[in-house]
């Protein structure tokens, strides 16, 4: 079921509010209606496979309970805590990267070992990292074990963020599973942060959609400079507004039902570096990573060689994490690559980087961009090929009708990624009855117009839907 749908909008969404506020009254029964209807939310669209995110909750919510008390009993925990990251990297390979194996084996063997055909459940990566993540810290005693296994599927299944995260670690809504208080103020708030994602998603991300997929369907043959590097923003514009559009619909949704979730994007765009553009760009992801594979590696206090490795392996590892594709690893090598650069010239510090920092990062980040997008090397470098060519004299059609049709949709977009809203919203938050009128008035009228553009079915599946 997608965000912005109608089902989700004008059905499953005022049911559940609507159950969840008029009929019930307590915690415990509130926490058992929003599980089952996590899993409603997501067998609407995964029939067979919320019974493989079922398994994945029972046997984290074992290992966990068995990790914990082994510890007290002062027996050695690792075995469980191996188990469990066996069966959840195990679950996630087959589903995932099998397919993907053994079409390079065959490829690079010559071999013909039968290749079966499976469908990627949607939110694998998510739910299972977000298991992964309360085993993990319950060896590492950060966080308490939970007994019910109702609560743990709670956690793993939550609607808002099962499907595309934020990543939420267990310590992060622990104490708010059985003890949060919902407020009318945070029902308000997560319903204005959940018409803002929807308007990003459904007016930005899909506007940039359709011109970036007018340039990637491009031959690279055919392809000039000048559409090809509208491709490339549009499609920098579009990841960005599609998932950060998301994660704000999640967080909304959160607030609505009393859960707060962290935040997952703050205007990575506007970054001076590409150290500075990943702690902007899907927090959450790269928090996990460099507390469950980065900092246990070493991270930085080690020799210099094993921590440029370190470098590489987490990146490598992050890369394929998006996707059973080459280019993926080839996406996280190549930030890899100035990562390490940027650390080992501590480059953010240098005097002379201020005047160059931001051009050299957003370059970067279009050509990684272009990198992501691609589905295969050839296409890659023929698309780069053309990124290069420079001939934007070149008279071309689809650039001038690009220009015609979508430029006000570019100006939005460049400026709805600048750190303007806070201001406004700053404004909105006034405690006076005009700034109280004029917020109700915008989003509702946002919402309208966003409705509007749903009901004629302009929208389409979230990009990180996929990973």
């Amino acid at each position: 079921m997608l965000f912005p749908s109608i089902v989700f909008l004008f059905l499953f969404l005022p049911f559940t509010l609507a159950v969840y506020y008029l009929c019930l009254k307590n915690t415990q029964p509130r926490n058992i209606f929003l599980m089952v209807m996590s899993l409603v939310f997501y067998a609407w669209g995964e029939p067979f496979f919320v019974f493989l995110m079922i398994g994945s909750v029972i046997f984290n919510w074992y290992f966990a309970i068995a990790i914990d008390r082994a510890q007290r009993q002062q027996k050695d925990a690792r075995m469980y805590l191996w188990g469990s990251l066996v069966l959840n990297i195990g679950i996630l390979f087959c589903a995932k990267y099998l397919v993907f194996t053994l079409s390079n084996v065959n490829s690079f063997f010559a071999m013909n070992i039968y290749i079966p055909y499976i469908e990627l459940p949607i939110g694998i990566s998510f739910f299972t990292f977000q298991a992964m993540s309360y085993v993990i810290d319950v060896y590492w005693k950060r966080a308490e074990v939970q007994p019910s296994l109702m609560n743990v599927c709670l956690y793993i299944a939550l609607f808002p963020q099962l499907v595309a995260g934020p990543i939420v670690r267990y310590t992060s809504i622990a104490e708010q599973i059985d003890h949060r208080k919902e407020k009318w103020e945070d029902v308000s708030a997560g319903t204005c942060r959940f018409i803002i994602g929807l308007a990003k998603k459904v007016f930005i991300a899909d506007s940039m959609a359709v011109v970036a997929d007018m340039a990637f369907g491009i031959a690279p043959a055919n392809l000039t400079s000048s559409v090809a590097w509208v491709g490339a923003i549009a499609y920098t514009l579009q990841i960005y507004f599609d998932f950060s559009g998301y994660s704000d619909m999640a967080i909304g949704l959160g607030r609505m039902f009393g859960f707060t979730f962290p935040e997952n994007f703050n205007y990575p765009y506007i970054a001076k570096s590409i150290t500075d553009f990943w702690r902007r760009w899907h927090m959450s992801l790269s928090a996990w990573f460099r507390d469950y594979l980065y900092i246990p590696l070493g991270g930085n206090r080690v020799s210099k060689p094993r921590f440029i490795f370190n470098i590489f392996f987490v990146w490598s590892c992050t890369g394929i994490w998006h996707g059973a594709n080459w280019t993926f690893f080839l996406w996280g090598f190549f930030f890899a690559v100035f990562l390490s650069f940027e650390k080992l010239l501590n480059l953010e510090n240098r005097a002379f980087f201020k005047y160059i920092a931001h051009p050299y990062t957003m370059f970067l980040v279009i050509i990684s961009w272009v990198i992501f997008r691609s589905p295969d090397f050839t296409y890659m470098v023929g698309y780069l090929k053309a990124f290069f060519a420079f001939d934007f004299l070149t008279p071309c059609d689809c650039t001038r009708y690009i220009f015609q049709r979508y430029s006000i949709y570019f100006v939005i977009a460049i400026l709805a990624a600048l750190p303007f809203y806070p201001y406004v919203r700053r404004f909105f938050e006034r405690p006076n009855l005009f700034c109280v009128l004029l917020n109700t008035m915008f989003h509702m009228l946002l919402l309208w117009w966003v409705l509007s553009l749903i009901v004629k079915n302009t929208y389409s599946p979230f990009i990180y839907f996929n990973f």
